[in-house]
């Protein structure tokens, strides 16, 4: 092989990990669910493709965001930095918007007096159930988010800990790629392609 083949090869295999970098960084990222907060919508072992950019583009070593397409609506699944450990990853439901007034009687969310209509929401009962049937009112600050797991009863959420920055979103859940089910050894084939809602 020539020197100018190999440098050609070179450059072929640098601007695809450019590209890849800057795909990643910027526009769609993989993420992996790790506990079941978010069940029945996704299951542990679900991998997802992440809009990196429909909130806004991160200036690399900065907290600020540009270019955003649109804010996160309620209903949004999104991926941000935890709060109370900014180098883990989340995944919940944005249930209220800055301004928003947000409560839960008797296991029913109520947004600005309105109670939701959450046929995605699950509860349970029993052992090692992180139960909260009573919260509110909390007024939703400016640029923050009150998200919550759909698995209502087993989600450690914004009723635990407060309220998700604009700054710290990482993007909107889109679509699984694949579906691994640990507990039979097997891919979920029914799962993969479908659109997160």
């Amino acid at each position: 092989m020539t020197k100018q083949k190999i440098w050609e090869n070179i450059k072929i295999i640098l601007t695809a990990a450019l590209l890849a970098l800057f795909i990643r960084a910027f526009v769609v990222q993989a993420f992996k669910i790790p506990s079941g907060s978010m069940i029945p919508t996704l299951l542990v072992g679900d991998h997802l493709l992440v809009n990196k950019f429909i909130y806004g583009l991160e200036i690399p070593f900065t907290n600020k965001k540009i270019l955003a397409l649109k804010s996160p609506q309620r209903g949004d699944i999104v991926v941000f930095r935890f709060p109370e450990d900014p180098s883990r990853d989340f995944i919940k439901r944005v249930i209220g918007v800055e301004g928003d007034i947000v409560e839960m009687r008797e296991k029913v969310v109520y947004v600005n007096e309105k109670p939701l209509i959450e046929p995605y929401a699950k509860y349970l009962s029993g052992p090692g159930v992180h139960s909260k049937e009573f919260f509110g009112p909390y007024l939703v600050p400016k640029g923050k988010f009150f998200v919550m797991g759909d698995n209502r009863d087993q989600s450690y959420d914004s009723r635990f800990w407060g309220y998700v920055d604009m700054k710290d979103l990482r993007g909107k859940a889109l679509v699984i790629y694949w579906s691994w089910d640990s507990s039979k050894n097997f891919p979920r084939f029914n799962r993969i392609g479908d659109i997160v809602r």
